[in-house]
């Protein structure tokens, strides 16, 4: 398969699946069907895509036969690579969830196109080359999510969807007017042309810093970073585990996918001057998400601010800005997405067989079920980074960065963010799984096939936890290989605009 058709797939390949379940609106069955079968062909292609990349390095396809900076480029490196490859097998775990667990009506009014859309807007935004179709893709993201929340149209959901698109409306609205300032400054939307003219000796440099508030801000929004955080644990809470594990798993970390990007190719040469604000909001973002997290109770509001604080961690690699440093944020990056979208899953069968996600209402479910007890138990100890688990190497990677740079504060402040960490996990087990099931609750224990069958996606995320943490090095390479690549971006602009 030529690279242009490689890049050109995770683009198509959702869109005509989408389209071909809108032709089988009444036919659930046969959408299931297609699904399925974009699913796994999806994890196909970003696994050859992969391959590609890492032996012949960056593919870049311009749409139309026009070549960059005149028309579309489509650029595929290895972290595009790495985080489509992740996203399709989140995918593919969480429709096997949602096949089994989310009611007919949901299935009935669009869940299933809303999906595949939903996936396309990742890609897009992973392989744009230019930043007006890098707003244009995070507007169908935007558009998807705001669909999938409100899909079912409880008061609850709806509640959550209006926050969700308000905020991030507002965030459009600030990277919009960046890019209109980048423009006029620059007179180009092509990033690899971008970077190579902000890098000229003719450059006003000084004036990027404008734009580059907008574009912080307003990805800053989507990334839910401190300040800017709080409208995602009263919207990822709202709907069905079956669409808020793929949104919270994957959604967020697109906003840090795009940080890494910009400032590595377009703002390297202001990272000097952004670091200390950067710096801050990182150590901000942990503690803060970890903080609200620990006080709540309710399964997945924990796991939603814990996104936060999560988020905190994979801007700390930016922040910190060395080859280091960015490899551990591409790790924990890839080691999050299956973590934490594993973890809603989990709450997901819980609050199925027991019909709640209060922990005042669970407990006693080690007892009944001790599998998926221990299915929780590996998920959580790898989100606080026990060793010898995935999150243990991302964090790794990040303190010895963290400690080579000198930025003591911010390491002890990611340590410490890590033990309270596994105390709310620690909250979660007591309260969910090891106390005795309260007497005084009458809700009805739900022992079914489909139940069970709950277990499969859990079960397959998991597989693919336990390899990223005990078959690490691999991983590990991949991830020091991209942040090369970020970091060298000449790299990048001679492959868009040269080869």
């Amino acid at each position: 398969m030529s690279a242009n058709y490689l890049l050109i797939t995770p683009l198509m390949l959702p869109l005509l699946g989408a389209i071909t379940c809108v032709f089988l609106w009444r036919h659930v069955n046969l959408q299931t069907i297609v699904v399925a079968c974009v699913q796994l062909i999806f994890i196909g292609i970003t696994g050859l895509m992969l391959r590609q990349v890492l032996t012949e390095g960056i593919q870049v396809t311009h749409i139309g036969g026009w070549p960059a900076p005149y028309g579309i480029a489509l650029v595929a490196d290895i972290l595009t690579a790495l985080l489509l490859l992740t996203t399709s097998i989140a995918g593919l775990a969480v429709f096997m969830f949602s096949h089994i667990a989310l009611d007919k009506s949901r299935k009935r009014f669009g869940y299933f196109p809303l999906f595949l859309l939903l996936q396309m807007g990742v890609s897009g935004v992973c392989l744009t080359g230019d930043i007006f179709n890098l707003y244009v893709w995070f507007e169908v993201l935007l558009i998807c999510c705001f669909a999938l929340i409100a899909l079912g149209s409880k008061k609850s959901q709806l509640e959550g969807a209006l926050k969700y698109v308000t905020i991030n409306f507002i965030a459009s609205g600030l990277l919009l007017t960046g890019i209109g300032v980048m423009y006029a400054l620059y007179g180009a939307l092509n990033m690899a042309e971008l970077a190579q003219i902000v890098r000229s000796s003719h450059a006003n440099v000084k004036l990027l810093a404008l734009p580059g508030v907008f574009f912080l801000t307003g990805f800053g929004i989507k990334a839910a970073i401190f300040p800017l955080f709080f409208w995602l644990p009263a919207s990822y809470h709202a709907p069905p585990i079956g669409i808020s594990a793929f949104i919270a798993g994957i959604i967020s970390k697109i906003g840090i996918y795009t940080l890494l990007r910009l400032y590595s190719l377009i703002f390297s040469v202001e990272i000097n001057s952004a670091q200390p604000l950067l710096l801050i909001l990182s150590g901000l973002t942990m503690a803060i998400g970890v903080i609200g997290a620990a006080a709540q109770m309710d399964f997945r509001k924990i796991l939603s601010f814990h996104i936060i604080s999560q988020i905190g961690y994979m801007l700390m690699g930016l922040a910190i800005y060395t080859p280091l440093a960015i490899a551990g944020s591409i790790f924990f990056v890839i080691h999050n997405m299956l973590v934490k979208t594993n973890l809603f899953l989990v709450s997901g069968v819980v609050a199925h067989r027991y019909r709640s996600f209060s922990l005042v209402r669970l407990g006693g479910v080690y007892l009944m079920h001790p599998t998926l007890s221990f299915l929780f138990l590996i998920s959580a100890l790898s989100l606080a980074g026990l060793p010898p688990l995935s999150g243990f190497w991302g964090k790794l990677m990040l303190a010895k960065g963290g400690l080579e740079a000198g930025n003591y504060i911010l390491v002890g402040t990611s340590l410490g963010v890590s033990l309270i960490t596994l105390l709310s996990m620690t909250k979660i087990w007591n309260e969910v799984f090891w106390k005795p099931r309260p007497k005084r609750i009458k809700n009805s224990v739900r022992e079914t096939m489909s139940a069970y069958t709950l277990y499969f996606p859990v079960f397959f995320l998991l597989a693919f936890i336990l390899v990223l943490g005990f078959f690490a090095q691999p991983v590990i390479e991949l991830s020091q290989r991209s942040a090369d690549q970020l970091l060298h971006s000449e790299t990048y602009i001679k492959a868009v605009l040269y080869d």
